[in-house]
């Protein structure tokens, strides 16, 4: 199945969730002023990628003095996700699985099969931003960004990053289904299709829905422990420096 590595990427994500859950279930002290201050338009370096890897653009630390985005600012956000150097290294890795697995048998086998693996690879990580971040937040006037909680117990935080893969925000600051998310992947998954000769049938189109829907719950759950786990190694790199006072 061509999205296998999706699947292996979502158990990635749930072993650090429930890693963060773990290590952070107590009830913890809120960020303090400034931390983590970072915005969709403007992602503090430190925190504008997961694991170092997966792009982190469309994370709020909070909903305090909620604003809107504009059209525009939506736009950037799924250019800045599409185009960071981290997608290109999960195309790369996506392609790398999808090739070895021989998951789209039409494309052949060996060296001269890898660019299409992996143009397709990027394709669906592109179309997949635009839809979930711009293109229908824009038309049904949702908010894309994941909105942290980042206080509370471990079951409550967990909760609550997988609730909104399911109910989200709106631009007048209420709260409304998140047609965008489901409509956005549907369409994505529709899309590729197009240039996917295998598995066109309705059900593996279903099983590629779930499987985008599974990697983006898990996908929030490490954009909600992030911060902390990132803390953490940072603290341990500083107990381990010799050179630290």
């Amino acid at each position: 199945m061509r999205h296998s590595i999706h699947s292996r990427l979502s158990s990635i994500f749930v072993v650090w969730g429930l890693f963060a859950f773990t290590s952070y279930g107590q009830t913890n002290p809120a960020d303090p002023p400034g931390a983590n201050s970072y915005n969709a338009t403007q992602p503090n370096d430190n925190e504008k990628r997961i694991l170092w890897i997966i792009p982190n653009y469309r994370t709020s630390p909070t909903l305090t003095d909620y604003k809107p985005l504009t059209t525009k600012q939506k736009f950037k956000l799924a250019r800045d996700d599409a185009f960071d150097r981290g997608g290109f290294i999960l195309a790369a890795l996506f392609a790398a699985e999808g090739e070895l697995t021989r998951s789209n048998p039409t494309f052949g086998h060996g060296i001269g099969a890898y660019p299409t693996y992996f143009g397709t690879a990027y394709a669906d990580l592109n179309i997949g931003d635009f839809m979930t971040e711009a293109i229908y937040p824009t038309l049904l006037h949702q908010d894309p960004r994941y909105f942290r909680k980042g206080t509370g117990r471990g079951w409550s935080r967990l909760g609550y990053a997988v609730g909104q893969i399911f109910w989200t925000h709106t631009d007048s600051g209420g709260r409304q289904f998140n047609y965008s998310e489901i409509l956005g992947n549907s369409t994505a998954v529709a899309i590729s299709n197009a240039y996917y000769p295998d598995g066109r049938d309705a059900g593996s189109s279903a099983s590629r829905l779930g499987v985008q829907l599974g990697v983006d719950m898990a996908s929030n759950i490490l954009k909600e422990f992030w911060p902390d786990i990132h803390r953490k190694f940072s603290r341990h790199r500083v107990v381990s420096d010799p050179s630290h006072p």
